[in-house]
């Protein structure tokens, strides 16, 4: 089965970039210990301050349901909505080549 990208644009209430970002990293534990995804890689965007970005890679399909469904999840996403300044926009991708392919 191949591997499945997802890009995010996580827009952050004004003013709460910084926070976001902070809050954001409490997901770096669980995400280390998932042994299908293979990139979880937060930005931020160069011209704007509260607007962050998310790259993630899994091995397959199933790994990234299983992490979207891990039971850690939905907690942290419920604790992000305070700093959230608006709906994640997600790009769902399915990877061809490159360089680190």
């Amino acid at each position: 089965m191949s591997q499945v990208s997802l890009i995010a644009k996580l827009p952050a209430a004004e003013g709460k970039g910084t926070e976001l970002a902070e809050a954001f990293k409490a997901a770096f534990e669980h995400v280390n210990a998932e042994s299908g995804t293979r990139y979880y890689v937060l930005h931020s965007d160069a011209s704007n301050p509260d607007l962050l970005w998310i790259y993630e890679m899994y091995e397959n399909q199933e790994a990234m349901q299983a992490h979207m469904g891990a039971e850690w999840f939905s907690p942290f996403s419920k604790s992000l909505a305070p700093l959230m300044g608006g709906r994640p926009e997600m790009f769902f991708l399915t990877p061809i080549g490159g360089k680190g392919f």
